[in-house]
């Protein structure tokens, strides 16, 4: 799943979802999957309806997250923290983990982050910028 459509990364959430409601076996990549999707019992009933939710939208007029895109940026930022993509991402976590206590609000600080970064290289049309990624992370919770 290297460049999954819209619908398709969807998919894979409901997907995990129903399996391991139903106790199949999950793949490596689902069980990450599914340990982000505990983290967030707020999208569980969404999951729980492919039907209605496969095919909503989410727009900034909403007031809310897509939980869609929270989730695939939760599983984007478990990535980079597994290879310490970009370099030094890992050591930022650590900080962030001693800063907050939670590793789960460290996650989010990394993924408001990496959401800003998305939207500046789409907005500039320019790669990602990795320096600023960082130095966006190194800015969080100082002391």
């Amino acid at each position: 799943m290297f460049n999954p459509s819209r619908d398709q990364a969807r998919q894979f959430f409901f997907d995990t979802w129903k399996k391991y409601r139903q106790g199949e076996a999950l793949s490596a990549l689902e069980k990450t999957t599914l340990d982000v999707i505990s983290l967030h019992p707020e999208y569980h009933r969404l999951l729980d309806d492919p039907a209605l939710n496969l095919n909503r939208d989410y727009t900034p007029a909403d007031g809310a997250m897509n939980p869609f895109l929270h989730l695939s940026l939760h599983l984007a930022v478990e990535e980079q923290l597994s290879i310490d993509q970009p370099r030094g991402l890992r050591a930022e976590y650590a900080r962030l983990l001693a800063a907050t206590g939670s590793a789960h609000d460290a996650k989010h600080a990394l993924l408001d982050c990496l959401g800003e970064t998305i939207w500046q290289a789409q907005r500039t049309g320019m790669p990602p910028d990795e320096a600023g990624y960082l130095q966006c992370a190194k800015s969080k919770f100082k002391k």
